[in-house]
């Protein structure tokens, strides 16, 4: 298959400034010293999602329609997929499907689970600043044996509560944000008021950059290089309301980043200073679809990551019911 190219992305107009090391490390700081790590098996930001609002998401569906929000798992090579996942049949061998008796077809996957177009959830133990993890845990305790400490397995139940999806391309009246451009805090609250939704404590809220309709319709490109995502100082909001999970339809960061000296400065402050989990690369477009023709943002949301007790991620599917 051919895959389709498309010329470097040219920058937008009005990208928020960029911040000095100094300006996110006060930042960081500020956030880190918010709240208490949590405790037993609900650290960080999952401290926020209690069962009462566990209870209340669930007394919110309505029509008990159920909508994916993963991509396909693309196992074909791309400008933002050098490290494609590997499906492959095992069996039947040759001639064993039309042998009489009974046989069975497997299979075989293998993915690199934080890659830039598969739909993944990042542990806690994903994000490594100045040598350590968050809550202050030694970086060295992630090892090529695995993880040793705020692995995958802290969600071994999965996580289940209130979405609450923002539409940017919808409030900007454009079908996606170009790469390089940045989802403000003003942006976020301007969704909430035009889309009559707000996220609050508990909530796992999904910021739409429309990143999936963009490849779809003009192709591949670099991401590494150049995507949408949200400006760093956004993330005070969601600390200020308390959400306990981001997820995004691209990396959560942008690219270029307005950091210089830090590539992630979303994946900082989220998972290494509030210890909030993200959901990366979702394919958010059949969600916004039904949401608008329902007239509501918000909905029960199931994340079931794979049991996986020593990793720092897995592929996930989130479902959302309406």
């Amino acid at each position: 298959m051919t895959t389709r190219r498309q010329p470097p992305p040219v920058p937008p107009h009005g990208v928020p400034p960029a911040l000095s090391e100094a300006d996110f490390r006060s930042l960081y700081d500020r956030l880190r010293a918010q709240g208490p790590p949590g405790h037993g098996d609900r650290p960080g930001a999952l401290r926020h999602l209690t069962p009462e609002r566990v209870v209340a998401a669930a007394a919110g569906v309505r029509e008990g329609r159920t909508v994916s929000l993963a991509a396909p798992v693309q196992t074909e090579s791309a400008p933002d997929n050098a490290q494609p996942a590997s499906h492959r049949i095992t069996a039947p061998g040759p001639g064993e499907a039309d042998a009489p008796g009974l046989h069975f077809a497997r299979d075989r996957f293998a993915m690199n689970v934080h890659g830039d177009v598969d739909s993944h959830l990042d542990a806690l133990c994903h994000v490594m600043f100045d040598g350590e993890l968050y809550g202050g845990v030694p970086a060295d305790t992630v090892t090529p044996d695995g993880a040793g400490a705020l692995t995958l397995d802290l969600v071994k139940d999965g996580i289940v509560g209130r979405g609450v999806l923002l539409d940017v391309p919808r409030l900007r009246g454009v079908p996606w944000l170009e790469p390089g451009d940045q989802v403000t805090a003003a942006d976020l609250e301007g969704a909430e008021t035009a889309q009559h939704v707000r996220a609050g404590p508990g909530d796992l809220l999904f910021v739409r950059v429309g990143h999936r309709l963009r490849r779809r319709s003009l192709g591949a490109w670099d991401t590494a290089r150049a995507r949408a995502g949200l400006h760093p100082a956004a993330v005070e909001l969601l600390a200020e309301r308390r959400v306990a999970v981001l997820g995004s339809d691209g990396n959560n960061d942008a690219a270029p980043s307005a950091v210089a000296e830090v590539p992630f400065p979303v994946h900082v402050l989220a998972v290494n200073a509030l210890g909030m989990h993200l959901l990366d690369y979702l394919d958010l477009d059949p969600l916004a679809s039904e949401c608008e023709r329902l007239g509501r943002r918000h909905f029960l949301c199931v994340v079931a990551p794979l049991r996986l007790p020593a990793a720092t991620g897995s592929p996930v599917n989130p479902v959302a019911v309406l």
